[in-house]
């Protein structure tokens, strides 16, 4: 359940990190500290006020907790898919194409929360993220979305651009047609690819990155690549 497949727009398939489960409930936990922390401060306000225990006293506690009802719906709607645990450890909500999730994405995923950690104390989602393969609790499967981790994954593989040794020459100069964005990507889509030894993918974006640079090449496609990302980090570094 590390990674999963998903198709761009473009119709290059890239793979992305899934949250790992237990990152996942770290992420719960930090959020259950906050909402631990909220309910103090409004004890301690409802407390400097005098108010006497009555039902005044509850509701004004009920009110004031209101928050804590919809605080992931909330957070990851003005978060852009996140909450403060989330943040935390770097994950985000995300569609399954990669893109933002709508509203009701969020809310869907809200509403069945009650399922996925009130049944069997969270042990329904555990399940559901260990099986599914694609980090999905029910509420996730439900909207069409998943838990995604932002963290880089840094090996001697991703730092191509200190292999570019000072005296490299460039093979091609419209590599410079090509965005951090584009380039990223390509750099992803490959090395996955080559770790797997799929030549289709290979051979699938060696056709998309000449139809976006026009490049005209004799290079066989996976050479043809590593020699596009080589040239885009030396004229990224002048």
């Amino acid at each position: 359940m590390d990674n999963f497949q998903i198709e761009t727009a473009q119709n290059i398939a890239i793979s992305q990190n899934v949250a790992h489960v237990t990152t996942r409930i770290g992420s719960y936990l930090i959020d259950a500290l906050f909402i631990v922390g909220y309910y103090i401060i409004i004890a301690i306000i409802i407390g400097m006020l005098d108010i006497p225990m009555s039902m005044e006293y509850m509701s004004l506690f009920v009110l004031l907790g209101l928050p804590v009802f919809f605080y992931s719906l909330l957070f990851e709607v003005l978060m852009n898919g996140q909450t403060p645990g989330k943040y935390f450890n770097q994950i985000r909500v995300v569609k399954l194409d990669g893109s933002k999730p709508t509203f009701g994405s969020y809310l869907i995923r809200w509403l069945l929360r009650f399922v996925d950690f009130t049944l069997a104390s969270g042990s329904v989602a555990v399940l559901t993220i260990l099986l599914n393969g694609k980090g999905q609790r029910l509420g996730d499967i439900a909207a069409g979305t998943t838990v995604i981790s932002e963290k880089k994954r840094i090996t001697l593989k991703d730092t191509i651009a200190s292999d570019v040794v000072d005296n490299y020459t460039p093979t091609y100069s419209q590599v410079t047609l090509l965005s951090d964005n584009d380039i990223h990507t390509i750099t992803r889509v490959y090395r996955d690819a080559m770790k797997k030894r799929n030549h289709k993918v290979i051979l699938k974006l060696y056709t998309k990155v000449i139809e976006l640079t026009g490049i005209t090449t004799e290079q066989k496609p996976a050479q043809f690549i590593d020699t596009v990302i080589k040239d885009y980090h030396y004229y990224a570094r002048q």
